[in-house]
Order: C-alpha cells, then sequence, then structure tokens
C-alpha cells in the first residue's frame, strides 16, 4: 500500500495534498461552530444529488413538464423520497444559511482578516433565494407557477432593469417554454455550480485563511487537525441533518397526512386565477412586507429598503472597528431575525383566519388530488390540462362560481368554499333533483326559504302557494303517495348517485309515474310529464334533471318548455353565448356529480 502511495505520490503529488488537507492545523482548533460549514455543505450535496435523479424523469415544456413530475413522484419507485429531500433540503439550506449568518455576526467572526467570511455568506443568501425561486415553477403546478410570479413581478419595478430583465428570464410575454428551460438551466447548472464555488471559498478560508490572531473566535484553542478531530463533529452534524430531513419527508407518512409531500396541485393554467398563491414559508416575511406598501411604491418595499439592509450588513466589518460597532452590528442582526420572523408569523396567521384563502387552499388541494387521480388513469398526448379542462369535477366548481354563484349557492358557498358576500337569490342545487332535494322542495315548511324559492319572485308564485296549501293539507292517502311521485320525477334524471335505488325501487318508481298523471296528486295541471301539453305552464317534468334536461334548461331558461316569459333574471346562457356547449355541459355534469374517469389512451 505505502509503495502505491508513493507512485501515486510522484506522479500526481495528490498524497502530500490530502495529507495537508486532513492533517492541516486548524485555526482555533477544534469547534462545533466551525461544523456550520459542513451542514451547509451536506444540504447543498443532498440538493446536488438528489437533483441529478430528478433531472433525469424531468421533461421541462408547459405540455411535459408536471407530467414528469408526476411520474417521478407517483409511479417511480422511491421518487417520492428523491423529490421530498430535494425540497426539504432547499428548504433547510436557506435556513441553516440565515442561522449561519446570525452567528457570524454575533460572534463577530466579520472582524479583520476574516471580512470575506461575511461577504461571502451575503453573496450565497440571494443566490440560494434564487436557487429555491427557479425550483418552484419547474414542477409547473398552480402552486408553483403563481409563486414564481410574485418575484418575476418584482424584478419587473427594479429601476434600470425592470424593463428587460423579466423578458429575458421569461423568454417572452408570458411564461412558456422557454421560461420553464432558462429556469432549469439556472436552477441546474448556473446557480449550483457558483453556489458551489462560494461554499468552497468559505471553506477554504475557514481552513487556511487565518492564523493563530486575537479576533478569531476560539483563537486560544490549541491547535488540531480536521482529520480525525473535527471531521467527527462535521460527521455528527450532517448525521444530524440526514435525520432531520428524512423526518421531515416521512412525517406526513407516518401521521397519514391527507396531502403528498411534496404538494403537487393541479396543472398550471395561466388563464386560472389561484387566489392560494403564496411563497413558500421563508419567503412569507417579504411577503407580508410588501403588504405596507400602496401600488406604486412597491420598489421601495422590493428593492430600495431590502438593498439599504444589504448594504448594512456588508459595511459590518467596518461599523465593528467603532467602539459601539459591535453591539450595533449584534442588534441590527437581532432586530432584523426578529422583525423577519414576526412578519412571517403575522403572513400565517392573517392567512388562518381568512375564510376566502383557507377556502382557496382546499379547494385547490381537492383540484390537485383529482387532477393526480386523472392523471394515473392515463395523460392524453394534450397534456395534463387537456384532462383537467375536460373534467366536469374540477371544470364544474370554477363555472358555477364564476357565473352561477351570484344567485345559486352550492350546499351553502359559491361551488368552491368561498361564501359570497351577497345572499342568494335562487335555489341552492346541492343534490339537485335527488329524491332529497325534491323532498325538500316538497315540504311547506322549506319550499319558501332561501334554499328554494325564498330569494325568488316565485316565493309567492303558485308553486310556493300549493305546497303549502294543497301538499299541506294532503290526506292520508296523498301523503304515502307523495314519496312514489318524488322518487318517480327524480329517476327521470339518471342521477349516478341513485342508479343502485332506482334499480332496486323500480316497480316503487312505475307506481308514481301512473300517480304524477292522477288528478289527485296534481302534478299535471301544470307540469307536462311524458305527454305533450300546450296548456302547461311550469317546466316540463319529462326527463327533469337528466343532462339533456339540464343542459337545456341552462341554455335557455326563458324556453316555453321551462320557465317562459316567468323566467325570474336566470340568464340564457347558450342562447346568448354566455357559456360554450362545452361548458354547459360541464355545469351540467358536475351538479349531477356525473364525473367519468377518461380512458387511458
Amino acid at each position: 500500500m505505502k509503495t502505491l502511495a508513493d507512485r501515486v505520490e510522484m506522479r500526481t503529488g495528490l498524497v502530500s495534498r490530502l495529507r495537508r488537507l486532513f492533517w492541516a492545523p486548524l485555526p482555533g482548533g477544534v469547534t462545533w461552530r466551525r461544523s456550520w460549514l459542513a451542514a451547509l455543505g451536506f444540504t447543498f450535496l443532498v440538493q446536488a444529488v438528489t437533483g441529478f435523479f430528478l433531472l433525469t424523469g424531468y421533461s421541462a415544456s408547459t405540455q411535459t413538464a408536471w407530467e414528469s413530475v408526476f411520474h417521478l413522484q407517483f409511479q417511480t419507485p422511491g421518487g417520492w423520497l428523491l423529490r421530498g429531500l430535494h425540497v426539504v433540503a432547499a428548504q433547510a439550506f436557506v435556513v441553516l444559511l440565515a442561522l449561519h449568518l446570525l452567528q457570524v455576526v454575533i460572534a463577530g467572526a466579520y472582524r479583520a482578516p476574516r471580512e470575506l467570511n461575511l461577504w461571502l455568506v451575503l453573496v450565497l443568501l440571494p443566490l440560494a433565494i434564487a436557487q429555491s425561486v427557479t425550483g418552484w415553477l419547474l414542477p409547473f403546478d398552480q402552486k408553483g407557477y403563481w409563486a414564481a410570479r410574485v418575484p418575476l413581478n418584482i424584478l419587473g419595478v427594479v429601476p434600470g432593469v425592470g424593463s428587460w430583465l423579466p423578458q429575458v428570464l421569461l423568454g417572452g410575454a408570458e411564461v412558456g417554454h422557454h421560461t420553464l428551460t432558462r429556469f432549469l438551466a439556472l436552477h441546474a447548472t448556473l446557480l449550483p455550480l457558483t453556489i458551489g464555488g462560494v461554499l468552497l471559498a468559505l471553506w477554504r478560508l475557514d481552513r487556511h485563511g487565518v492564523e493563530r490572531d486575537s479576533t478569531v473566535p476560539g483563537a486560544a484553542r490549541p491547535e488540531a487537525s480536521w482529520w480525525p478531530d473535527q471531521a467527527l463533529r462535521d460527521a455528527v452534524v450532517c448525521l444530524a441533518v440526514l435525520v432531520t430531513l428524512l423526518f421531515l419527508v416521512l412525517r406526513p407518512r407516518l401521521t397519514g397526512a391527507e396531502e403528498p409531500f411534496p404538494e403537487l396541485l393541479a396543472p398550471a393554467d395561466p388563464a386560472e386565477p389561484f387566489a392560494a398563491a403564496r411563497p413558500e414559508w421563508f419567503m412569507l416575511f417579504l411577503f407580508q412586507f410588501l403588504k405596507y406598501f400602496p401600488a406604486g411604491t412597491e420598489v421601495w418595499g422590493a428593492v430600495v429598503i431590502p438593498t439599504l439592509v444589504f448594504l448594512v450588513m456588508a459595511a459590518m466589518p467596518w461599523i465593528g472597528r467603532w467602539r459601539l460597532g459591535a453591539r450595533f452590528n449584534t442588534a441590527f442582526i437581532l432586530a432584523l431575525a426578529l422583525g423577519a420572523v414576526s412578519l412571517g408569523v403575522l403572513a400565517w396567521r392573517e392567512d388562518r383566519a381568512n375564510a376566502h384563502y383557507q377556502a382557496a387552499v382546499r379547494a385547490a388541494r381537492e383540484a390537485g388530488a383529482r387532477a393526480r387521480a386523472l392523471a394515473a388513469g392515463g395523460i392524453p398526448p394534450g397534456g395534463a390540462l387537456e384532462l383537467v379542462h375536460a373534467d366536469p369535477g374540477l371544470q364544474g366548481p370554477k363555472l358555477f362560481a364564476r357565473h352561477c354563484a351570484s344567485c345559486h349557492r352550492y350546499e351553502g358557498h359559491d361551488g368552491l368554499g368561498g361564501i359570497p358576500t351577497d345572499p342568494p337569490s335562487a335555489a341552492d342545487l346541492k343534490g339537485f333533483a335527488s329524491r332529497e332535494w325534491l323532498a325538500g322542495l316538497l315540504n311547506p315548511e322549506r319550499v319558501a326559504t332561501a334554499h328554494y324559492f325564498g330569494g325568488t319572485r316565485f316565493a309567492e308564485g303558485r308553486m310556493v302557494r300549493f305546497v303549502q296549501r294543497d301538499v299541506a293539507g294532503f290526506s292520508e292517502t296523498q301523503r304515502a303517495a307523495l314519496p312514489k311521485v318524488i322518487a318517480a320525477v327524480s329517476a327521470e334524471a339518471g342521477l349516478p348517485a341513485q342508479v343502485e335505488a332506482d334499480a332496486r325501487d323500480a316497480a316503487f318508481i312505475a307506481e308514481g309515474r301512473e300517480l304524477i298523471r292522477t288528478r289527485e296528486m296534481k302534478c299535471t295541471g301544470c307540469h307536462q310529464f311524458h305527454v305533450p301539453d300546450e296548456d302547461a305552464i311550469a317546466p316540463d317534468l319529462t326527463g327533469y334533471g337528466s343532462r339533456a334536461w339540464l343542459m337545456d334548461f341552462i341554455r335557455d331558461p326563458a324556453h316555453p318548455r321551462f320557465y317562459g316569459r316567468r323566467n325570474d333574471r336566470m340568464p340564457r346562457f347558450g342562447a346568448e353565448a354566455v357559456l360554450t356547449e362545452r361548458e354547459v355541459g360541464l355545469i351540467a355534469d358536475w351538479l349531477r356529480g356525473h364525473w367519468p374517469e377518461p380512458a387511458a389512451p
């Protein structure tokens, strides 16, 4: 072995270099403080290794980015662990770097000749944030897309470069294929190489840049070498970091969390506003800080004040030479840390108390779960967004909230979980045409409530009077027949949720169909049912609640088959081209609970 080492040394000089590297004296001796760099380096290494393997399965385009991340996380063995470690390590790197900066300032490790220690850390901080920001967009889901828009918008207000730098990063006017390829190039090559170089410079500075000096913290300690004295401590710290990272990744699975970790929401849709958009948690303080600047003054909160703070920190080696300079530096960095934490907590508390935001988060997670379920059945050539756009379960509530919720409700909300400020002026359509819904409609105590006709012009109309007067005074025979009539009308809808019940109660329903036409039940006095009736003045009960019936009703509620001239403010969505045929079908399918899974291509 000695002969081999001698040969390697003679030809490369590697052995002597390694000897100097491992056994050279450490200025200030062995300290746990020195292990900060080991923790930073190890966290960066975790990102680099996991990032490499993730990159082998990633495809950077708006049509394939989400799909490739879905495949990596949910269909590749161990992919969830790789992506989880990558995401957590990126966040941990920023936190460790901020704590390291805090430690450097408090310990006074910026004093001459160690100014570079502080300046290199200050260089690393924006690089680490840029590394995280470029990574947010790459999954190309709703959360990442809209979170990445925030720093891009901030760049737009930077004097001098705001007019062109965002376009250079975007590769055009909007986020697209070129944006993803450019962000990937920054995230996977330029930024990691730069960060790695700065970390190496920091490590060399710590190892060789300072001899014994009274200004070096711990300089009075006896000298020791990196191997094995400091190496053991570094290994313990790196192991602790690894255990922490694994715990954070595994914890959601161990606790049975409903949402997978890391999150993967629905594919990014630039045309779809995202009310749950927020930056990552460690950037919430800046998000909250910018709230205090009115429109037109964002440049102060986004550029001017952060730049001044950065310059003060960069000047700390000179400030520290004054009599009270060290105390000022310590107070400044502690106030900065306390302010950032306070703003982050304030943002979190405000979001927690914001009902609209919480509803948006729930809707986003439900949409993400639905998109993942659809993708598991196969993704068409057009991409996952094509699946999303064709799915009633995802598009139905959005269209309902946009076009219907100004009057109607869906189980008390707007379809997405939000509560409109205006009271409802039309029926709640949750369970429309089901037996339960119709039973409530024919209940004398409920028909005139806001759940049905209470907010409409029909609140004192013929139907309400019929239910409150005639149905309330039904005989025992009529009351016994009423559930059969309800079941027969509901069966016209062919609701997916009632298929088994309708099949089981076929005889019951057939009897109800006959009862509808009888004079005792008084239904066909206003409605027509499978028999044309020119004198009918109320909506046709033939096919009531079916897909075809519901689509016709949404297209034109003022058609003679429905309300005619008595239509109460409901727009003619199809006749007036407010909604396309596809959108009408999506709303109808969603209200009916008919959300078929697409066949795998």
